[in-house]
């Protein structure tokens, strides 16, 4: 069986022929939310209804519980001074790990109101924070903790430079996965809750969004995570693997992986390494392509 589905020209640049697809662990109920420490060669991921969050060190290949219990966290990111910032189902909140270890939360409620469950998280260079709230860690105990939904909607959220909380964009079914262009200014972010595709919108110098068109819709399952590479090609979780688009909106082709994929990270020296977090395990691949520097 080819690890690859070809399907535009543009793709076999991206790709090793001879590259395997290493599976890393298995053992996850859920795995998500990979994010890669260059300066460590570490790789931090939830395991959310297990409630831990694990760490693969590139070294010695070796696994172990980096954090548990973990609030069932389920996206994360490092930020420009290379702090873990994480989202909480189980709590309700985002945070930021701090070099000493210790947790400092930037923002578990809105408008007075408990936010539902932060999902996934991005940093922009200027400092804020970008998250998207759907309510699947309220929606049972399974991913977090049951509870009524008290915000108006799934929003996606901005914490701007100075700490303060706003509502980035609404008009969502279950905002996802996001991620930046490579110039910032377009912001791609995925909806789950039955579109299944992802949207992109500007992003003004203010840090206010316009448009919303929808960018890609999936082929097979849904979309969840993704990350761009320096090209600003989109890697993307599916049902089937790794989906990966032009920044033309085409589907150049897939990394045919045998689970379910929920969300992808760039990591390794080079930032050529595409580590996969599929249902219960993490994968990875060497590419003839890198990773974009995320913050």
């Amino acid at each position: 069986m080819s690890l690859y589905e070809i399907l535009d020209e543009r793709f076999r640049p991206c790709v090793n022929k001879n590259a395997r697809l290493d599976h890393l662990y298995t053992g996850c109920r859920w795995a998500e939310g990979p994010a890669y420490f260059p300066a460590g060669r570490y790789l931090v991921w939830s395991d959310i209804p297990n409630d831990r969050m694990l760490r693969y060190d590139e070294a010695t290949e070796s696994v172990g519980v980096f954090r548990s219990p973990a609030g069932y966290t389920n996206g994360h990111t490092v930020d420009r001074l290379g702090r873990l910032v994480s989202c909480e189902h189980g709590n309700r909140r985002v945070t930021r790990t701090e070099p000493d270890g210790s947790i400092s939360v930037l923002a578990d409620s809105f408008d007075g109101k408990p936010l539902n469950s932060p999902n996934d998280v991005v940093v922009r260079s200027d400092g804020s924070v970008w998250f998207s709230d759907p309510a699947y860690g309220i929606d049972s105990d399974y991913e977090g903790h049951r509870s009524p939904q008290e915000q108006d909607e799934c929003f996606l959220f901005r914490i701007d430079p100075a700490g303060g909380l706003s509502v980035a964009a609404g008009g969502f079914a279950r905002p996802n996965g996001l991620a930046f262009s490579l110039d910032e200014r377009r912001l791609y972010v995925s909806d789950t809750g039955g579109p299944d595709h992802i949207r992109v919108f500007d992003v003004a110098d203010d840090l206010s969004l316009s448009g919303g068109e929808v960018f890609a819709e999936c082929t097979a399952g849904v979309f969840d995570g993704f990350r761009l590479d320096t090209e600003g090609r989109i890697w993307t979780s599916a049902a089937d693997g790794v989906h990966v688009y032009d920044p033309d909106g085409t589907l150049l082709g897939k990394v045919l992986v045998p689970e379910v994929v929920a969300n992808v990270c760039f990591g390794g020296p080079k930032r050529n390494r595409l580590y996969i977090c599929g249902t219960t395990s993490l994968y990875a691949i060497l590419l003839p392509v890198n990773g974009a520097k995320t913050f």
